[in-house]
């Protein structure tokens, strides 16, 4: 097996900072698409269950979402070894799709792989919260507030509540 098996190639730095930005996302610094693209090659076998749990895809299609979804580019050199370990492993599972001009092998994701990546998804999770909470900070409705943000957003609500009571009247 190759060493650069997980080698992640960015293939165009201002398209994807275009694409972040229709989406309404901060364009991203060279640290912050650094630090990206290192969890993208530590978690790349968690994104494939994610994208196959959404919906069966064949190899082309994953490595599509991918530079689609993340701005990076993994080839088939990398996916391919991938899915047939996920596939030893038993976390996916795939049949040839013979409708088409060309046959696909198709993939999809087992029980056992939505356990992982429900395992994952938990670990995650607490982890991300484990850091948020050494920060001060508290993940909140999808929202990073610190801890006196957070205070202050309550008395803020409460005096708005007291408002709307009063109007009620």
């Amino acid at each position: 097996m190759s060493k650069n098996r997980h080698i992640v190639y960015a293939y165009d730095v201002t398209t994807v900072e275009q694409t972040d930005t229709e989406r309404g996302q901060n364009k991203m610094g060279p640290k912050a698409r650094e630090v990206q693209m290192k969890l993208m090659r530590g978690l790349l076998d968690l994104v494939v269950l994610q994208f196959l749990k959404a919906q069966p895809m064949h190899g082309y299609q994953i490595i599509a979402s991918l530079r689609r979804s993340f701005g990076v580019y993994f080839g088939p050199s990398t996916i391919y070894p991938l899915l047939s370990v996920m596939e030893e492993n038993g976390y996916i599972k795939s049949h040839w799709d013979l409708e088409n001009d060309r046959p696909r092998k198709v993939y999809s994701i087992t029980d056992q792989g939505a356990d992982l990546l429900n395992c994952t998804e938990e670990s995650l999770t607490h982890i991300y919260r484990k850091l948020a909470i050494g920060e001060g900070r508290i993940p909140f409705n999808g929202n990073n507030l610190t801890i006196n943000g957070l205070t202050n957003s309550k008395k803020n609500l409460n005096g708005n509540l007291g408002n709307v009571k009063s109007n009620q009247r």
